[in-house]
């Protein structure tokens, strides 16, 4: 009984250290996506589309601000045979979000055995060949430390 009660009390007291309780944001297209930051909105939507030969699926979370949606995340899956390296990917995606390459600042992190990008808002790595995934914060509302957390929660199924 004791135990019980101070396991409660630990899983409280950590969820709330660590930044809130534990929320996970499920699998998406083979990925599972192990913690997002408690502050994002709670409508959750997937989308799938396709641009320039390379597939996508999204996740947004998203709240209503002033009678708006306001995407907070956006976590994608990209799969195409142009994204065989991290070169390849960041290629792709400065052309999609229209970024100057020279201009664009990346710092590079680790996300288990990828190399991969990351900025103030946000991160992408090529998981294996053809593969990339990345994870954006459009609303500002999630800080630098949350996308990189958020990044490497994030493993294959």
């Amino acid at each position: 009984m004791l135990f019980g009660r101070l396991l409660v009390l630990f899983v409280a007291l950590g969820s709330t250290l660590m930044g809130g309780p534990v929320r996970d944001g499920g699998t998406l297209d083979g990925f599972t996506i192990g913690w997002i930051p408690a502050g994002v909105g709670a409508q959750v939507a997937d989308f799938p589309y396709e641009w320039e030969d390379v597939s996508f699926v999204s996740r947004v979370w998203e709240r209503e601000v002033d009678g708006v949606s306001q995407v907070d995340l956006k976590i994608a899956v990209m799969r195409g045979p142009r994204l065989a390296t991290l070169a390849d990917l960041r290629a792709f995606l400065a052309e999609y979000h229209e970024h100057d390459p020279g201009a664009w600042r990346l710092d590079e992190f680790q996300n288990g055995g990828s190399r991969g990008f990351i900025t103030e808002s946000e991160a992408f790595w090529v998981s294996s060949a053809g593969v990339g995934v990345s994870v954006r914060i459009p609303s500002g509302g999630v800080t630098r430390e949350e996308l990189y957390r958020t990044a490497v929660s994030i493993r294959p199924t």
